[in-house]
């Protein structure tokens, strides 16, 4: 930012209203309060991403993302509010409640009104989490963004958006799975499909990591398909918050090595910019080598469990083959990371100038790559957390930490 010439106070004040917003939206069990923290963090986000205001990819990027967003906003405010018409009820308990009472008296039959309300709902969730065919901003936001907000954005925007449709689809809507299911399937094979195929021609990295972000809420998706048509399998949502946190850590890894660049006057959003980095930055082409073999769920690093779970739900209840296209697509992230680790190993480097590491991004990368490898080789921890938050498992030592 301080490069841009764009170092500003704002800046810091929106990415924090953005954080309570996503807090309204994984902790709210009411409808209105959830709508509220959504759109505190959308208007913080639209801003941020137009925060370059003299790049004129920046002001495209913030335009496209304000418009597709306000649209999707308004489909998915409609949506609830359909819901709100036919329970009586802002409370998502009281519309599941409402829900398996309507759906029980007429078995078989589902309401034409209750199918508007589900797919209105449904298109504001998928545009929120990227999914095909609802992914449109997300290629032009990350690439016009400053490189920390598409970093930002790319994870806490993203899990966010998860909490808020996992709350409103295993608690507002459980009663409606045997309805929705067919649409995850659906949108998950679109995305993994979509975006895999997208991201083997990017040559812009911060476009490629765009479109294996929105490839990564296919993988997702099909832990909220694992089950029966009652309910989801355990393993298919723990899967996802696995995946959720590790995540975190792998993407944010990965474009703060693209910020650090930047930093030091390399643009670095084109392949050819990283062209021979390990001969001028050997740690950062070590440690972006780390984050993008564990995006791909190569084990022992984090990624894989992510997608170990995920997939094991899938085989559980029978799904094998969407388990099957699940690892073939996996395949070919695979394909599309190591295109990335040939231009820093395999190329030769255009400018032998070392490249030095701030002391403040050090920490940056050592705390993304220690929580990259932790995880993957120590995952038990992180897996009891996860049961502890699900209901599956009291653990005294996470109980007395969350106190």
């Amino acid at each position: 930012m301080e490069i841009e010439h764009e170092n500003h106070g704002e800046y810091y004040a929106l990415i924090l209203f953005s954080v309570v917003g996503m807090m309204c939206m994984a902790a709210g069990i009411d409808i209105v309060l959830i709508f509220i923290g959504l759109e505190l963090m959308a208007i913080s986000t639209y801003i941020l991403v137009g925060f370059l205001r003299r790049d004129r990819r920046s002001n495209e990027a913030a335009l496209k993302y304000l418009l597709l967003g306000a649209f999707s906003s308004g489909i998915f405010a409609y949506g609830l509010s359909l819901f709100y018409g036919i329970t009586g009820s802002t409370n998502l308990q009281q519309i599941a409640r409402a829900l398996g009472q309507r759906v029980q008296s007429n078995p078989g039959h589902i309401d034409p009104v209750l199918i508007v309300a589900l797919l209105t709902t449904a298109t504001g969730l998928f545009f929120k989490i990227a999914a095909i065919p609802f992914h449109q901003w997300a290629p032009d936001a990350y690439e016009g963004a400053p490189t920390s907000i598409a970093g930002f954005m790319s994870v806490a925007v993203k899990a966010a958006a998860w909490a808020l449709l996992l709350r409103i689809f295993l608690y507002g809507l459980s009663p409606l799975r045997s309805v929705y299911v067919p649409l995850v399937v659906f949108v998950s094979i679109a995305t993994m499909t979509g975006a895999n195929l997208a991201a083997l021609t990017q040559n812009n990295l911060k476009r490629l990591l765009a479109y294996s972000s929105i490839a990564h809420v296919g993988y997702m998706l099909l832990g909220l398909v694992a089950g029966d048509s009652r309910y989801p399998t355990a393993d298919g949502i723990k899967g996802i918050l696995i995946y959720l946190l590790v995540y975190t850590f792998m993407n944010l890894g990965a474009f703060a090595v693209i910020a650090s660049l930047r930093q030091r006057n390399v643009i670095g959003d084109e392949i050819d910019d990283i062209a021979g980095l390990f001969f001028r930055s050997p740690t950062e082409a070590v440690l972006m080598l780390v984050f993008l073999l564990s995006l791909a769920g190569i084990p022992p690093l984090a990624g894989f469990y992510g997608k170990y779970f995920i997939f094991l739900s899938l085989i559980e209840s029978q799904h094998y083959i969407l388990a099957s296209l699940g690892v073939l697509y996996s395949v070919f992230g695979l394909y599309y990371y190591m295109r990335i680790a040939n231009q820093m190993f395999m190329r030769e480097a255009l400018d032998e100038t070392r490249l030095p590491v701030s002391a403040g991004m050090r920490l940056a990368l050592g705390v993304t790559a220690f929580a990259t490898v932790f995880i993957g080789v120590f995952p038990d921890r992180f897996i009891q957390l996860v049961n502890w938050s699900l209901g599956i498992a009291n653990t005294p030592t996470i109980a007395r930490l969350i106190r």
